[in-house]
């Protein structure tokens, strides 16, 4: 009995949040979307202050996905909700929004700075 009751208020096993392959596709496709859209800081602000409240967010997404099929792919979701079930979901998900708005950044700097050369008619060295 005793065996039984140590884990039985674990909250986690220690391990980091990790997607499958399938959830780390959607939520490239989400943080993609979210920093080409210019609103990276805004999730993110999202995103801490609903902290406490993933698990309930994942569940409303699981109520929601047969209404959601019709503006998004229902297995996308089960996956994003699924994931967000997991304890770290919310630390990783945020990491990818700002490397999908540093990515962002980069593509735009470069293809500006490529396009200011061309506009003066000078050439690079």
């Amino acid at each position: 009995m005793r065996e039984f009751l140590r884990n039985a208020f674990a909250l986690d096993d220690g391990k980091p949040c990790e997607p499958s392959p399938e959830q780390r596709a959607v939520l490239e496709r989400v943080a993609d979307e979210v920093a080409r859209r210019r609103m990276t800081s805004t999730a993110i602000a999202f995103l801490e202050m609903s902290r406490p409240l993933h698990g309930v967010g994942a569940a409303t997404i699981h109520f929601l996905t047969p209404i959601a099929s019709c503006l998004a792919n229902p297995l996308s979701l089960k996956h994003f909700a699924e994931f967000l079930e997991k304890r770290g979901s919310i630390d990783l998900l945020a990491s990818m929004l700002e490397e999908a708005e540093k990515r962002i950044d980069r593509g735009c700097c470069e293809s500006e700075a490529g396009a200011g050369d061309g506009e003066h008619g000078a050439k690079a060295p």
